[in-house]
């Protein structure tokens, strides 16, 4: 089997990978997501005895509901958002006892004693149900149906709802569009530690700008309307409220009150385990007895984002604490979060200088200095899991474990581990679950650790490994080089051909692949994050990946250097990442240079042929964002204000604008389906160069969404984008 149909047919290497963990109270079991096999898409809900290691299928796709998978639209939305690619059981959610889960399939509600490992349809809930969530006392379901929020009675006690739509474009217990797309929050739901109340978000779209998603391929198909809020237009109006479980029918919605007018991106929702504000900093009292709402709120600037709480009972609010940057604040990953004694766990800081920092009931806490903190992972009673790069190691993730009673800081050691990499976990009753991925192998290694203290980490007690299931690449191993380029220091690898002789003469055409945006980095020291490069790279090419200002794992300051102008900083970077590799490595033909990207990294691509010709010679540019204009609200005004304050940041950083010459070839590709970077941007580009005079190509993928993850379009992609590099740059020119 080719490498092209390998990668497309296991969703690149995912399928058969466990993940989803949840950890029991007592550290005992684990339960967990995973494929049967490296090219199963029906992806099944396992169940790990950590003493016994034992594994067992709890619930199976094949054997549970019927065949085939139907998903509701807005089903069909959450996965896009989560960029989620398999199928069967994608979610679940556990009762705090851990004795019973639910999830759904095309549709419909299940639930599965995890025990026993006999699912069962919940006949009495109402189809299509949509994310639904198990209370903690396992005896009731929340879900979303229709925009209505349901509660059904695991019992027998029927199914009601709690809170209906007060219009057409209202919904009740979703995600809008902007927070699952751009905060990471994907749930609009949160039961109350009792199981007697749910706080829930109510989403009025009515605000939001309408455009439509036509399928050219099937003209007799209506086109469908998408709410999308773009730079500078109203967005959805969110409120939250508690409902109460108590009495029957709908729910009179006790509403949480705070600034929406200041803060109206909701960040982050939900309860504390334990009443009154958390212990330090502003807002200390006595507790109340009673679990209260939290939440987090963010201006549409983005330079406030504050934390607060509300008693669940009168619905008013107060900031416990609120980080300010003349930038913007980054919302954290893991945040807030509580200690088993209350105390409230942040991320605060981002001052470029100081860097983020972990803080725990208001006083520092870590990480070590000079480390690049990323998240708070998970809280295990009074034990704080971070994740953070070591200093100077921007590719190298890894974890630490605080001690909040004795506020001693280890960090995790993997067994048997090869030198850096890239570590993920979760923590529970004093169970470690942990994923590496790094240079020395293939894929993800996930091990079972029982660390009972931060003190004890050196000693942690090896309990096992839950095996992946995915598939080995049929590939050579990865040949990268790792360095810091030109005088910024940028993270960047070089990836060279399989069968090339270091001491050769022969140079090599360019093929610069990188991402060099916001959230997300390529220069990371694990083989997966190489393995489509190294394909290319046996093509023929010498394959450059830059991580540019603008990419996270720097610093803030590299972060936020791209405020105002998100085009030239991160061309400029791949730039003087290609000329310092030229000058390292004596086997680059810059006569003969391509660029490739997705997403942002298609616009990027865009970008540099059109901008710097006399760099660049061709681009395959696929999703690109090429007008900002049209990109959505959280994501663009946080890098360009809006478009009414900051217009010149806009043409700046527009990819209609500034071309120079000589013209180069250019491959636009872009899915037809895709709502989160329409295909008018693809659009726009062309007509414009098409106006110019410019002989372009342009790929049009009818039915396919941002994610190209269908396996007949993800392998031929390669192969046409391969075709198409090779015709552009020609041959190799005598004695280069």
């Amino acid at each position: 089997m080719s490498f092209p149909r390998q990668q497309a047919r296991t969703r690149r290497f995912t399928l058969g990978v466990p993940r989803a963990f949840q950890i029991s109270p007592d550290g005992r079991r684990v339960a967990f997501l995973r494929g049967r096999d490296g090219e199963d898409t029906a992806t099944c809900l396992w169940i790990r005895d950590v003493d016994s290691a034992q594994e067992r299928v709890v619930a199976d796709p094949r054997t549970v509901g019927t065949d085939g998978e139907d998903l509701p639209a807005e089903e069909r939305a959450r996965r896009e958002r989560l960029r989620e690619t398999g199928g069967g059981i994608v979610s679940y959610t556990v009762d705090s006892r851990f004795a019973r889960a639910a999830f759904t399939l095309s549709g419909r509600l299940y639930t599965v004693g995890l025990d026993t490992g006999v699912p069962r349809e919940v006949a009495e809930a109402v189809t299509p149900v949509v994310d639904p969530a198990i209370s903690p006392q396992g005896g009731a379901v929340a879900y979303v149906s229709g925009g209505a929020l349901h509660v059904v009675d695991l019992g027998g006690g029927g199914d009601r709802v709690l809170a209906e739509p007060d219009g057409d474009d209202v919904a009740w217990g979703l995600a809008e569009f902007i927070a699952a797309e751009e905060m990471n929050r994907f749930r609009g739901l949160w039961w109350a530690p009792d199981g007697s109340a749910l706080l829930a978000a109510r989403v009025d779209g009515s605000p939001v700008t309408r455009w439509t998603i036509s399928d050219p391929a099937n003209p007799d198909a209506a086109a469908q309307p998408v709410a999308y809020p773009a730079a500078g237009t109203p967005n959805a109006d969110v409120r939250l409220a508690v409902l109460d479980l108590d009495g029957g029918g709908a729910a009179e919605p006790r509403w949480i009150e705070w600034d929406r007018a200041e803060l109206p991106y909701l960040a982050r929702a939900g309860w504390t385990e334990r009443g009154g504000p958390a212990r330090g900093g502003s807002g200390s009292a006595e507790a109340s007895g009673a679990p209260e709402v939290v939440f987090t709120a963010q201006s549409r600037d983005q330079r406030t984002l504050a934390l607060l709480r509300a008693d669940a009972r009168t619905g008013r609010a107060q900031r416990v604490h609120t980080e300010t940057d003349p930038t913007w604040v980054e919302i954290m990953p893991g945040v807030p979060a509580f200690t088993g004694s209350g105390e409230t766990v942040w991320i605060g800081g981002g001052d470029q200088n100081a860097g983020r920092v972990l803080l725990v009931g208001g006083r520092e806490a870590g990480p070590p200095d000079g480390c690049y903190l990323r998240s708070v992972a998970d809280v295990d009673g009074d034990l704080v899991l971070y994740s953070a790069s070591p200093a100077g190691a921007p590719g190298e993730v890894g974890l630490w474990l605080l001690d909040t009673r004795s506020g001693s800081t280890a960090p995790v050691d993997v067994p048997d581990a090869a030198e850096g990499g890239v570590v993920a976990g979760r923590m529970r009753g004093g169970t470690l679950v942990l994923q590496r991925r790094d240079m020395a192998g293939d894929g993800v290694r996930t091990e079972l650790l029982r660390v009972p203290s931060a003190e004890a980490t050196a000693e942690a007690e090896a309990a096992g490994r839950i095996e992946s299931f995915a598939q080995v690449p049929d590939i050579p191993r990865p040949d990268v080089r790792f360095w810091s380029a030109g005088e910024r220091g940028i993270p960047a690898a070089l990836v060279l051909p399989s069968w090339y002789d270091p001491d050769s003469t022969v140079r090599l055409p360019v093929l610069v692949d990188p991402y060099g945006g916001p959230h997300a980095q390529r220069v990371m020291r694990s083989r997966s994050a190489y393995l489509t490069s190294q394909w290319f790279a046996d093509q023929g090419f010498a394959v450059l990946i830059a991580d540019g200002r603008g990419t996270p794992g720097v610093g803030v300051g590299w972060e936020q250097a791209v405020h105002g102008d998100l085009a030239t900083p991160v061309l400029d970077d791949q730039v003087a990442a290609l000329h310092d590799a030229a000058a390292r490595f004596g086997c680059l033909d810059l006569d003969r240079v391509a660029i490739r990207g997705w997403s942002f990294g298609g616009y990027l691509a865009a970008l540099a042929v059109l901008r710097r010709p006399e760099v660049f010679h061709a681009a395959v540019a696929g999703a690109p964002v090429t007008d900002w204009h049209l990109y959505d609200t959280h994501y663009t005004e946080r890098y360009l204000g809006t478009p009414q304050q900051r217009p010149d940041a806009y043409t700046r950083s527009s990819a209609l604008e500034g071309w120079a010459d000589p013209h180069r070839p250019l491959m636009l590709i872009h899915g037809l389906a895709d709502d989160n970077v329409v295909f008018a941007h693809t659009q726009r580009l062309s007509s414009r160069l098409l106006a110019a005079g410019r002989a372009h190509t342009v790929l049009p993928l009818s039915g396919i969404t941002h994610m190209a993850s269908e396996e007949t379009t993800a392998e031929n992609l390669l192969l046409l984008q391969v075709e198409f590099l090779h015709r552009s740059l020609g041959p190799r020119r005598a004695g280069g």
